[in-house]
């Protein structure tokens, strides 16, 4: 399994506007230059966190980006499925898929989504917040 660049772009995106958090709004030209992600793909992501309630834009004098709730209350897994759309295993764990040729007949299909909802549960349980400390004083979990 392996995030598409975006959502990883996306991630970092997230942690750089909330380094900024309680501070003044930051422009998409100053998380490009802080991230060294393009800025036409800084600008996209912008535009997509805002629009999934992630990011909150400002027009005009003092505007800018923010964050659109606290970082304590954004989570991985809100970042991926904002860019990739629900976290899904495989398809039968999609509401309304049925696209496998094994449907039916395959023993283990009942059981990915105990898989789907571990994998989903972990990526929850990381905070914006958690993404944004200094790596070198962290205990383990």
């Amino acid at each position: 399994m392996r995030l598409s660049n975006m959502a990883d772009y996306a991630v970092v995106t997230m942690s750089a506007a909330a380094r900024h958090c309680g501070g003044a709004r930051v422009s998409a030209t100053e998380l490009a230059d802080e991230t060294g992600i393009a800025l036409p793909t800084t600008q996209k992501l912008v535009s997509i966190l805002g629009k999934a309630g992630l990011l909150r834009s400002t027009r005009g004098t003092g505007g800018g980006i923010q964050l659109a709730r606290p970082a304590a209350a954004i989570t991985l897994a809100d970042i991926i499925e904002a860019i990739e759309g629900p976290i899904a295993m495989t398809s039968c764990v999609e509401s309304g898929r049925h696209d496998c040729a094994m449907e039916g007949t395959c023993s283990v299909q009942p059981h990915w989504n105990i898989v789907n909802n571990a994998v989903r549960g972990a990526l929850n349980d990381v905070a914006l917040t958690d993404l944004t400390q200094d790596n070198k004083n962290r205990i383990p979990a």
